[in-house]
C-alpha cells in the first residue's frame, strides 16, 4: 500500500477558527497546483464542542480525505487525545503547551502568545497556518502573503502572532515536508455549492429553504448570489411552507427547487404527494445526516434511502438520483431539474453530509449542464392534464385566456375535480404512462457510472463512491466499481448484466438498504456487504483493509 498523499489535521474548540484554518490550508495546497479534499468535522454546538478539519492533498486526483495525518496541530487537550493516534509514521504532532503537558509531540504556547490581541481565542487557528507554512518550507514572507490574502482587513496583529508561532517551530520542523507542485490550480467546491451552481446552470428561478444541516448552505450560497443570477431565494417559516410555496411557483412556470435533511423532508411528505397528483415539477435536494429524529445533526449516513424511494402516499412516478462527486453534483442537479420539468413529476437529488459539506478541487465543464425545457402547449383547446401517448401533458402558464387549473384532488383532463370511477382510472393510467416514458428516456442518459474494468465487482452509490475509489487507489487494488446514479427508476436494464457476477457492496446503512434494493429489483445477492454507520465517512485506509479481507 502506498500513501502518496499529504494530510494536515487541525483540531480545537468551536470558536477557535478551526474551519477557517482548514480552508486556508486547502488554498495553500491549491496554490501549489495540487488536488485537495477537505472534510470538516464539528459538533452541533456554537462554542466549546470539538471541531477539526482534515485537508488531504496529492498531485493526482484525490476523492476522499485520510485520517492518518503527516501533520497534526491540536489547540486543546481534547484534540490531542482524539488525534494523537492518527499521526502517520514520521509525522509531526503539535500541541498547545499552555493548556496541557504531553509526552509526545512538540509543545507550542499557542494560547499565551495570543494574549493581548483582539479576539485572541479566534486567533488560535492561525497557529495552525504558521506551523503548516513552516513544515512545508515556506518563508515567513510567504506566510505573511497568505495571511494578507486569506484574512482581509487589518492584518498587523495576525501577521505578528503568526510570526511568533512560526519562529517557535521553524528550527524544529522547517521544510520537513517538501511537496511537489501539481499541474494546475483548480477551484474548490463543496457539494452544496456544486448543487447550487448546477441548479443555476439548469435554469433555476426560485429556491425555497428552511435551514437544516447539512442542506443549509444551499440556501446561504444561493442567497449570496441571487442578484448575480436573477434568482428569488426565500426562507419561509417552515418546511411545510417551503414545499407548498414551491409548488405554487411552478404553476407560474418558475423552475423551483427546495432543500432540507430527513426531518425537514418528512414534513414535506404530504406536499410531495400533492406534487405527484398535481404533476408539479418540484426538485427536492435531500442531504442525509445521521438519524432517526434529530440523531447526530452534523454527521453523515445513508439510512434515508428507503424513505426517499417511497416518500408520500399514493402511486405516481418519482425520480431519485444520487451524485458521486462534486462534479457529478453539478451536472446531475441540472439534469434532474430538466427531468422533473420534462416529466412533470417530483424528483429527489439524494446526497449526504459527506458530499454536501466536504470540499474538493474540481474541473467543471459548464457546458455539460442541461437547461430545463418543458413540453409547451401551442394550439387547440388547453387541457392541463391532457392524456397523451407518453402521459406528459403540454404546459401553459398565466397570463392566458385559457383555463389553467392544477388540482390536488383527482381530476379530469381539464383539471376539474372528479369522483367518477372511469375518470379516476384514466388519470391513474395517464400518470403511470410517464413511468414507462421516463425509463425509455433514461436509457439515453448515463444512469450508471462504471470505474475500472478488471477485478471483482463492487457496487455502491452516492458519496460513498468517493471513499471507495480512494480506498482502491490507496490499496493498489484492481476492481470494477459500479455506481447507479439513478435509484428510482433503478436502471435494471444495465444492472441486469451483473446478476451472475460475484458482487461486494459498500454503503453507510446498518440495514443495508442499498444492498436490499439491488436484491429486490435486480436479483443481485452480494457475497459481502461492507457497512459503516457511526456518522463518519469511510477512511480510505480502513476501507482498503476491509476490502482486502472480502476480496
Amino acid at each position: 500500500m502506498v500513501k502518496d498523499v499529504f494530510t494536515f489535521i487541525i483540531g480545537g474548540k468551536a470558536g477557535e477558527g478551526v474551519k477557517k484554518t482548514g480552508a486556508v490550508a486547502a488554498q495553500m495546497c491549491i496554490d501549489m497546483k495540487r488536488h485537495v479534499f477537505q472534510m470538516d468535522d464539528y459538533m452541533s454546538l456554537i462554542r466549546g464542542g470539538h471541531n477539526f478539519s482534515v485537508v488531504s492533498t496529492a498531485t493526482r486526483w484525490i476523492s476522499n480525505h485520510y485520517m492518518r495525518a503527516e501533520l497534526i496541530v491540536n489547540l486543546d487537550e481534547r484534540s490531542y487525545n482524539n488525534h494523537k493516534e492518527e499521526l502517520a509514521e514520521g509525522g509531526i504532532l503539535i500541541f498547545n503547551s499552555d493548556v496541557h503537558e504531553a509526552s509526545e509531540g512538540i509543545g507550542v504556547p499557542i494560547t499565551s502568545e495570543a494574549k493581548g490581541y483582539k479576539n485572541a481565542e479566534l486567533m488560535h487557528g492561525l497557529a495552525g497556518i504558521a506551523v503548516l507554512a513552516s513544515a512545508l518550507g515556506m518563508s515567513q514572507s510567504d506566510l505573511n502573503d497568505i495571511i494578507k490574502q486569506e484574512y482581509p482587513g487589518d492584518n498587523k496583529d495576525n501577521i505578528e502572532y503568526a510570526g511568533k508561532i512560526y519562529d517557535r517551530v521553524n528550527s524544529q520542523i522547517g521544510g520537513k515536508f517538501q511537496l511537489d507542485s501539481g499541474d494546475k490550480a483548480r477551484p474548490i467546491l463543496t457539494g452544496n455549492e456544486a448543487i447550487s451552481m448546477g441548479a443555476i446552470a439548469g435554469g433555476l428561478d426560485i429556491y425555497y429553504g428552511y435551514p437544516m444541516t447539512p442542506a443549509s448552505t444551499i440556501l446561504h450560497f444561493l442567497a449570496d448570489h441571487a442578484d448575480e443570477f436573477g434568482l428569488a431565494v426565500i426562507h419561509p417559516e417552515s418546511e411545510l411552507a417551503v414545499i407548498n410555496m414551491a409548488i405554487g411557483s411552478t404553476v407560474t412556470g418558475a423552475r423551483a427547487m427546495v432543500g432540507s435533511s430527513g426531518g425537514g423532508v418528512a414534513l414535506m411528505s404530504e406536499a410531495f404527494s400533492l406534487a405527484g397528483m398535481s404533476e408539479a415539477p418540484i426538485l427536492t435536494v435531500w442531504s442525509v445526516r445521521s438519524g432517526p429524529s434529530t440523531g447526530v445533526p452534523t454527521y453523515t449516513e445513508q439510512a434515508d434511502l428507503n424513505y426517499a424511494l417511497h416518500i408520500g402516499h399514493g402511486e405516481y412516478p418519482r425520480i431519485v438520483a444520487s451524485p458521486s462527486s462534486m462534479v457529478e453534483a453539478f451536472t446531475l442537479t441540472a439534469e434532474m431539474l430538466d427531468l422533473v420539468w420534462k416529466f412533470q413529476t417530483p424528483g429527489i437529488l439524494l446526497t449526504e453530509k459527506h458530499l454536501s459539506e466536504s470540499r474538493m478541487t474540481v474541473d467543471l465543464d459548464l457546458e455539460a449542464a442541461k437547461w430545463a425545457e418543458p413540453k409547451m402547449h401551442t394550439e387547440g383547446e388547453y387541457k392541463r392534464y391532457l392524456d397523451t401517448d407518453d402521459g406528459i401533458s403540454p404546459l401553459l402558464f398565466p397570463p392566458s385566456e385559457e383555463l389553467i387549473k392544477w388540482n390536488s384532488y383527482e381530476h379530469d383532463e381539464m383539471g376539474i375535480t372528479t369522483e367518477v370511477a372511469e375518470k379516476i382510472t384514466k388519470m391513474h393510467d395517464k400518470r403511470y404512462k410517464k413511468q414507462a416514458s421516463l425509463e425509455t428516456y433514461l436509457k439515453d442518459l448515463t444512469t450508471v457510472n462504471v470505474f475500472g474494468d478488471a477485478g471483482p465487482k463492487i457496487m455502491t452509490y452516492g458519496s460513498t463512491t468517493m471513499s471507495l475509489l480512494e480506498a482502491l487507489e490507496y490499496g493498489g487494488m484492481e476492481a470494477t466499481v459500479v455506481q447507479p446514479v439513478y435509484l428510482s427508476p433503478l436502471p435494471v436494464w444495465i444492472l441486469d448484466d451483473y446478476q451472475d457476477d460475484t458482487i461486494i457492496t459498500v454503503e453507510q446503512s446498518l440495514a443495508a438498504q442499498f444492498t436490499t434494493l439491488l436484491k429486490d429489483k435486480v436479483g443481485i445477492k452480494p457475497k459481502a456487504t461492507i457497512k459503516k454507520y457511526d456518522g463518519r465517512p469511510f477512511d480510505p485506509i480502513e476501507l482498503a483493509s476491509k476490502l482486502k479481507e472480502v476480496m
